[in-house]
């Protein structure tokens, strides 16, 4: 694996924070636990306050929670913790300048300007990717990736049938809750499976089981080619092979796209997002980079994404150790989440590899499923549904690298908590 330089090891005069989501604030924490006592800025071209963004399709969707009950941090925090946050804030240019780096600032208020920091770290996440059809640019064309998305989606529950494009995460979680408010919905999905680039095939099969046990309705294997409008409003998605679904809103969820224009303007190496090594150092040695608009760069060459919390929470745990001069933790091994009404799907490790599948299955609890993912004889990864004691089980055992035997972790009788603490107990 290419391994970027690191600069000097000397502690920054001052650090720029490009966003500030969850990667961002999480890194401006660390960075003041760790004793750094330096000017820290968190840019963001949102006007609100950093905040959770799983809610938004669950919580937020429902009307279970106000917007500032899920910041994540409140108001007198970064005062309090002396980290300057710039709302309402648009990096238009990056350059470099000496050793340092100069952003030039447009505000919502109209002023402009330029600050000089000494390091810059990019957490510019990602935007929601958007279709390239007729009609797909009408005010009623939704995406869910940011809190003003959010509010627009939750003005439109009660106007009449909703159309998901993209049985994703996102499209799922949503689908789910607007069912739980009784919207009539349809998910329409290009792929043979739900879920395609994150789960197997056996775990797509079951959700989508669950899914329409719900009342959603899930059409496989077909691809959007018009939003149909009649007069100011949507009247349907117009499928390719001539089906018109009825919505009066459309939700896409088919993706999205790390935001790497900063990034190009400082000739750094982008491929489909910014090239970050195992220490989230970029390709010029001294800029870092995190969270969603990062490619990383894996042992043999090969560059995978990771859109997660986790994800967000460990680069972050890294840039800062990298930027106080210390020893950058190891990867824990990742995980990722999906609620999506009753079912709670919680995933460990990356299957991509794996050569054998176990399936574990409790004729007393029909709703929970452990798919077990094994390269020759090596756990790598689990996909856990409605089964959260298994997943903390599962997760602990990949962190230690443990060896079980397939045979035992056949026998869904042995329930995997013990198994697996007999296992290490050894």
């Amino acid at each position: 694996m290419t391994r970027h330089a690191t600069g000097t090891g000397t502690l920054p005069h001052s650090v720029a924070v490009v966003g500030a989501s969850h990667a961002a604030v999480h890194l401006a924490d660390r960075l003041r636990h760790g004793g750094y006592v330096g000017p820290l800025t968190l840019v963001s071209s949102e006007v609100h306050l950093p905040y959770q963004r799983p809610p938004l399709s669950k919580a937020w969707l429902k009307g279970e929670a106000a917007s500032d009950s899920f910041v994540l941090r409140a108001a007198d925090h970064y005062p309090g913790n002396d980290i300057e946050v710039l709302l309402g804030t648009t990096v238009r240019r990056v350059g470099r300048e000496d050793d340092g780096i100069v952003l030039s600032l447009d505000h919502t208020d109209g002023s402009t300007g330029t600050r000089r920091f000494d390091r810059l770290v990019l957490a510019t996440g990602a935007r929601a990717r958007r279709l390239d059809i007729p009609g797909a640019d009408h005010r009623d064309v939704l995406v869910l990736r940011e809190l003003d998305h959010a509010h627009r989606l939750a003005e439109r529950v009660a106007a009449g049938p909703v159309v998901v494009i993209g049985g994703g995460f996102v499209g799922l979680e949503v689908a789910a809750t607007l069912r739980g408010l009784g919207v009539e919905v349809t998910v329409v999905e290009a792929g043979s499976q739900l879920m395609g680039r994150a789960v197997g095939a056996g775990t797509a099969e079951f959700l989508l089981a669950a899914h329409r046990e719900m009342g959603v309705r899930v059409l496989l294997d077909v691809k959007p080619v018009e939003i149909a409008v009649d007069g100011d409003g949507v009247r349907a998605v117009r499928l390719a092979d001539g089906r018109d679904i009825a919505a009066a809103t459309v939700l896409v969820g088919v993706g999205a796209e790390p935001r790497t224009e900063l990034a190009e303007q400082l000739g750094l190496t982008c491929d489909r997002g910014v090239v970050v090594d195992e220490r989230c150092t970029t390709s010029d040695g001294r800029i870092l980079a995190i969270g969603d608009c990062t490619v990383q760069e894996m042992h043999g060459g090969a560059r995978i994404r990771l859109e997660s919390v986790d994800n967000a929470t460990e680069q972050a745990n890294v840039a800062a150790a990298v930027l106080l001069g210390c020893e950058a933790p190891e990867r824990p091994t990742p995980w990722f989440w999906s609620d999506q009404g009753p079912w709670k799907l919680q995933i460990v490790g990356t299957a991509g590899g794996h050569t054998d599948v176990i399936v574990r299955t409790d004729p007393d609890k029909p709703q929970r499923r452990v798919s077990l993912y094994f390269e020759d004889d090596r756990l790598v990864a689990a996909e856990c549904v409605n089964a959260p004691a298994d997943f903390v089980a599962l997760r602990s055992a990949l962190a230690r690298g443990q060896r079980i035997s397939q045979d035992d972790l056949a026998d869904s009788s042995i329930p995997l908590k013990k198994l697996l603490g007999s296992v290490r107990s050894a």
